[in-house]
């Protein structure tokens, strides 16, 4: 049982910006209810940014009740003088179908308008709908475009998708280096997918040199803002001692943050280091715990390392029946190990009737892909003609391939069968033997 050192992707495009919350000069001159008197007064003589503003109160409910349809049509008046944070509201509201039905030809429509004028919010937002395609053709170079504008003012949502489409070569040649130019600029914001998948650079050499010290800096980042990928890929480096000293304890601190989050990945790693007692005494109890996580989400390992523990009674009763349901769990998902025990447990009858057939199906998947005791078991049922009829070209061509792998005892059991073989046949075994490779369906003789 060795800890897993995958490193996972974290390619994810930002949501939309919304509106922000108006905390503005007006804030400063008085009561809030005041202020909503005095914006009133100059909304209805067409001031635009009293407009705006008085909008903005009526979005968030703040000193009126919430009413997004007046904050639209508030918005709607500021837009139509040129205001371009009002245009950019009401394009947000068309876009989420706030105070006014969902239409993205008039999102795009107004989001044009106010990202013209400069608004980042806006081009962020349009860049997005050009992104997605929604409510027009998906256009790469126009996302690009605007991602670009709202980049170069400091937007960090912006600066990531540019850097995402960059990485991925998404209207752009793949630039690992853009890439990486413009997740340290989202980066140095704050942004912790950004912090993420530079870390993720500087980890495997792309865009930027090798560079473990500054892996850790930004997986660091990220994960102390709760980014359960990084969390997993840091704990992963003290584990290994990569780009620092090993360092089992915060490994384990690490793998349990991610863990709490449903990393499955993690929560396998962490159950092993209890299992094994790295940077943490042994104990069974979380490693079963751990395991039972991480297998409920389907993790291969974990389900083996869990059945094997039902079936050796390691830190709970021996319960064979629990064993068989992980053991095919991870076998039905090509875990070699646990195919070979699920087929020791069908062809011993534990924890289930004996079942042959069940024994020969989980033999030969293990056998397939190596494993020198399914192929030894199964030459035996062949010989011995158990579930299946005796056939002793195919039991000398399994003790041979096993006997390959230097399993004692195998060399003896070949020789054995190579005296029941006519010349022809033992010639065929041979040759079937030698050209079979290991993850190909095992011959038929």
């Amino acid at each position: 049982m060795k800890a897993t050192s995958l490193l996972a992707l974290g390619l994810t495009g930002a949501l939309l910006s919304a509106p922000l919350q108006a905390v503005t000069e007006y804030d400063k001159k008085g009561d809030l209810r005041t202020q909503i008197t005095q914006w009133i007064n100059q909304a209805l003589n067409g001031d635009a940014q009293a407009q705006r503003e008085l909008a903005q109160r009526y979005y968030d409910g703040e000193g009126v009740e919430q009413d997004y349809a007046k904050a639209f049509e508030l918005y709607s008046e500021a837009a139509a003088q040129g205001d371009a944070e009002a245009q950019f509201s009401v394009a947000y509201m068309y876009d989420m179908g706030e105070g006014v039905e969902l239409d993205d030809l008039k999102a795009i429509e107004y989001y044009t308008l106010a990202a013209e004028q400069g608004n980042a919010a806006a081009q962020f937002n349009l860049a997005l709908m050009y992104d997605e395609g929604e409510g027009v053709p998906v256009d790469d170079l126009a996302a690009i475009e605007w991602y670009l504008r709202a980049a170069e003012q400091g937007h960090a949502d912006a600066q990531y998708n540019l850097a995402l489409m960059y990485d991925e070569g998404e209207g752009v040649p793949v630039n690992d280096s853009k890439a990486a130019e413009y997740y340290l600029m989202a980066a140095q914001q704050g942004h912790a997918d950004a912090q993420y998948n530079l870390a993720l650079l500087y980890d495997l050499g792309e865009g930027v040199p090798l560079d473990d010290r500054e892996a850790i800096r930004w997986y660091t980042a990220a994960a102390e803002q709760g980014d359960a990928a990084a969390q997993y890929n840091l704990a992963i480096m003290y584990d290994e001692g990569e780009g620092v000293p090993v360092d089992d304890r915060r490994a384990i601190g690490w793998y349990r943050k991610a863990a709490e989050q449903g990393h499955k990945d993690a929560q396998y790693n962490l159950a092993l280091m209890y299992d094994e007692g790295e940077g943490t005494k042994v104990d069974d109890a979380e490693a079963i715990n751990w395991y039972t996580f991480a297998a409920e989400q389907g993790h291969a390992k974990a389900q083996y390392n869990l059945a094997l523990m039902y079936d050796e009674g390691e830190g709970t009763a021996e319960d064979n029946q629990a064993a068989i349901k992980w053991y095919t769990a991870a076998a039905e998902q090509g875990e070699r190990n646990a195919q070979y025990n699920l087929a020791i447990m069908y062809d011993e009858g534990e924890g289930t009737p004996e079942d042959n057939a069940q024994a020969i199906r989980w033999y030969t998947a293990a056998a397939s892909q190596g494993e020198a005791s399914a192929m030894f078991n199964l030459a035996i049922m062949y010989m011995n003609g158990e579930g299946i009829r005796t056939n002793n070209a195919m039991a000398y061509m399994l003790f041979a391939l096993s006997a390959g792998q230097g399993l004692e005892g195998a060399r003896e059991a070949r020789d054995v069968m190579a005296d029941e073989l006519s010349a022809s046949q033992l010639k065929t075994a041979q040759r079937a033997a030698a050209e079979w490779t290991v993850g190909e369906a095992l011959p038929s003789l």
